[in-house]
C-alpha cells in the first residue's frame, strides 16, 4: 500500500510584494527587523481605519499576503506623516512600504479623487491640480493684492511677484487657495512683506501639493516636482519654500 503524502503550506512564491520593496529600500529596508512593539501603531493616526494598523500592516507585508494588501483601503488612508520611522526603535520605513503598496493597483482603479487631481494637475504647467491656467492665476493675484493694498494702508506697499528673477524664495500655494478662497494668501503675504522677506511665485509649477505622488505614479510625480524645480532654477531663485 501506498504511503500517503501530507504537504503543508502554499508554493513560496517567484517574487513578492515584499521582495520587490526590499530590493529598493537601502540594505533591504531593515524590514525583518520588526519586534512588533506597537510603538508604530500607537503614534498612528490611521491606526485603527479599516481595522488595520502599522503594526498589522508590516506583518501582513512580511507574511506575503500580496492580494490582501492590494484589496485593503487602508495604505489609502495613510498620510505617510513619518511619525512611524521616529518612533520605531528600529526605524523601519513603513512609509516606503505603504508607497510601493498603493502602486500594487491599476492606475484606473486607484481613488478616484486622487486620481483626477494627479491628471488635472498634468494638463497645466502651473501644476494646479484644479486647472487653473496662468492667466488666470496672475489675475487672481494682481487682483487680490491690488484690493489689499488699496483696502489696508499700512500694506500699500506689500507685493506679490510672480516670476521675479533672482529671489530668495521660491514659493508654492495650495491649487485651492486662488480659486475657492482668495483671501486665504494674504496672510502668508502679510508675514513676508513686514519680514521683509525677497520671494517671488512661479508662473508655471506654482501648486504647492503633488496628487501624483499620492497616488504612487513615479512618472507623473516626478513632472510634477520638475516642472516647479525648472521654473525655479529658471528664475535662478535660491530655495524652494514648501507651504504645503
Amino acid at each position: 500500500m501506498a504511503e500517503a503524502v501530507i504537504k503543508l503550506g502554499k508554493k513560496k512564491k517567484d517574487t513578492t510584494f515584499l521582495d520587490k520593496v526590499k530590493e529598493i529600500l537601502p540594505e533591504g529596508g531593515n524590514l525583518n527587523a520588526c519586534l512588533t512593539c506597537g510603538a508604530c501603531a500607537s503614534g498612528c493616526p490611521a491606526t485603527g481605519l479599516a481595522d488595520m494598523d502599522p503594526r498589522k500592516f508590516l506583518r501582513m507585508a512580511a507574511l506575503g499576503m500580496d492580494e490582501e494588501i492590494a484589496q485593503s483601503d487602508w495604505p489609502w488612508m495613510c498620510t505617510m506623516c513619518m511619525r512611524c520611522i521616529y518612533v520605531c526603535p528600529m526605524q523601519i520605513d513603513i512609509p516606503q512600504l505603504i508607497f510601493n503598496a498603493r502602486a500594487l493597483r491599476p492606475r484606473e482603479e486607484r481613488p478616484k479623487g486622487i486620481l483626477g487631481s494627479c491628471d488635472m494637475a498634468l494638463k497645466n504647467e502651473t501644476t494646479s491640480a484644479m486647472g487653473t491656467t496662468e492667466e488666470d492665476f496672475e489675475f487672481v493675484i494682481e487682483d487680490v493684492l491690488e484690493e489689499y493694498q488699496e483696502a489696508q494702508p499700512e500694506f500699500a506697499e506689500m507685493e506679490a511677484p510672480i516670476d521675479k528673477e533672482g529671489a530668495e524664495f521660491f514659493l508654492n500655494q495650495n491649487s485651492r487657495e486662488p480659486v475657492t478662497e482668495p483671501d486665504e494668501l494674504v496672510p502668508l503675504w502679510k508675514i513676508l512683506h513686514l519680514a521683509g522677506v525677497d520671494w517671488t511665485y512661479g508662473s508655471k509649477g506654482w501648486a504647492g501639493e503633488n496628487y501624483c505622488m499620492f497616488l504612487a505614479d513615479n512618472k507623473d510625480w516626478e513632472q510634477i516636482t520638475a516642472t516647479s524645480v525648472n521654473q525655479a532654477n529658471k528664475l535662478k531663485v535660491k530655495t524652494y519654500l514648501n507651504t504645503e
